[in-house]
């Protein structure tokens, strides 16, 4: 293989390495998150907008790495992947702001505001993660399970955390065997 040929590969190996350690965080900021939901709920409220800003920072940053690796992401450029990216994130945030004034206005308590930010969230992250990858639509889809799960089942929090590490545990072994099979 050429030194461009490997160059581009090693380009490749350390985005997709970044996206597996950023899809592990999300998962577990997500699980504090379940935690503040359950044993807070009037707290989750602001935990969960401060995640808008933390998810599509993540989400961002990750598009950026990848579209300056690539030069493109699934075909965006780095300037048209910002633009789009940003006005996916700030329609999310001022989407949760909504939700915030509905809360001040007392239509709404701050425990169904935490989890209807957390759907919001999970939506968003998951819309972001066709544009950029797998792993963010996975942690998406996690959050909005994360959502339905706390309404429908009263002790949710050992099934949320049990899945969660599940993801974990399978996003890690994923990267081993990539590392492995990329080695032979």
């Amino acid at each position: 293989m050429s030194e461009s040929g490997n160059a581009e590969q090693t380009a490749v190996t350390q985005s997709i390495a970044v996206d597996e350690i950023v899809l592990i965080i999300l998962v577990m900021l997500s699980l504090v998150g379940v935690g503040i939901t359950h044993f807070s709920p009037s707290e989750s409220f602001m935990y969960w907008l401060a995640m808008i800003f933390v998810f599509g920072i993540a989400a961002m940053i990750a598009g950026w790495a990848q579209a300056k690796e690539q030069g493109h992401v699934r075909g965006h450029l780095l300037k048209e992947l910002f633009f789009l990216q940003s006005l996916h994130w700030l329609g999310s945030l001022l989407t949760v702001l909504c939700i915030f004034a509905m809360l001040q206005s007392g239509r709404m308590s701050a425990e169904t505001a935490g989890l209807v930010i957390l759907l919001i969230l999970g939506l968003a992250t998951f819309l972001d993660g066709i544009r950029i990858g797998w792993r963010y639509s996975l942690a998406g889809v996690y959050l909005g399970v994360t959502a339905m799960v706390a309404v429908l089942v009263k002790n949710y929090v050992p099934i949320l955390i049990l899945v969660g590490m599940t993801i974990v545990a399978a996003t890690i072994y994923w990267e081993k065997q990539r590392i492995v099979r990329q080695k032979s």
